[in-house]
């Protein structure tokens, strides 16, 4: 099951936070799938994905960069050691 556009609420120090968090795709409750569509990936791109994971409590994550001749070189895991 593939949930795309999911908005999971959070907080900060026990308060919620007004904007909830955003994924692009959520795969089987597992693997959150960020996209991207930029000239390459940056370290910026990696730490995005990675705070996703912390602050949905996942482990594992896929980040995919569409704008490449070659889509294999451009997908990238992360993953989050709870």
């Amino acid at each position: 099951m593939v949930a795309r556009q999911l908005t999971l609420p959070i907080g900060y120090k026990g308060r919620p936070l007004d904007n909830p968090l955003r994924l692009d795709m959520l795969v089987n409750n597992m693997i959150v799938v960020e996209v991207k569509s930029v000239e390459r990936l940056l370290p910026v791109h990696e730490a995005q994905l990675l705070s996703y994971l912390r602050l949905s409590q996942k482990k594992l994550g896929l980040l995919i960069n569409f704008n490449s001749t070659v889509l294999i070189r451009s997908v990238r895991r992360i993953v989050n050691h709870l």
